[in-house]
């Protein structure tokens, strides 16, 4: 399977990422010479992360019977400070809030996710520490 995105320089440090029939706008810092009008390109890759391994565990969690009310990740990393700049650590917290939520389920959805179905962790891990916590709020 080969997948395409198509960059495209507007002005200054400004860019529109092209993929699959979606716009993603691309700045940078004011001290960089951008406007922000867009996230930085290395903070997409945050939310790619994000993005992968929560439709990952909200699937599994489905096939499980498990659906929790509210459910988001939080992504988090630390640059290293010489150039190229590069992740020197990820840290994916997992938050779900609901009713009678089975904690055992959700671990196996998020252990399945990190360390077997998303690509994005798997590209992440070989460049730094990717590593994850569970947070679970029940409510009554």
């Amino acid at each position: 399977m080969t997948i395409s995105a198509k960059t495209v320089w507007k002005d200054g440090m400004y860019f529109e990422g092209e993929v699959d029939g979606h716009v993603v706008k691309i700045d940078a810092d004011e001290q960089f010479g951008g406007k922000d009008r867009g996230p930085r390109p290395k903070n997409l890759m945050l939310v790619s992360l994000g993005g992968c391994t929560a439709m990952d565990v909200i699937s599994i969690l489905g096939k499980m019977r498990v659906k929790p009310d509210e459910f988001y990740v939080e992504v988090t990393a630390e640059l290293t400070d010489r150039h190229p700049k590069v992740f020197k650590w990820i840290n994916v917290k997992y938050y779900f809030k609901g009713k009678n939520l089975d904690r055992k389920k959700i671990n196996t959805a998020v252990e399945l996710s990190s360390n077997k179905y998303c690509g994005v962790s798997a590209m992440l891990k070989k460049v730094c520490d990717v590593n994850t916590e569970i947070i679970v709020e029940e409510v009554g």
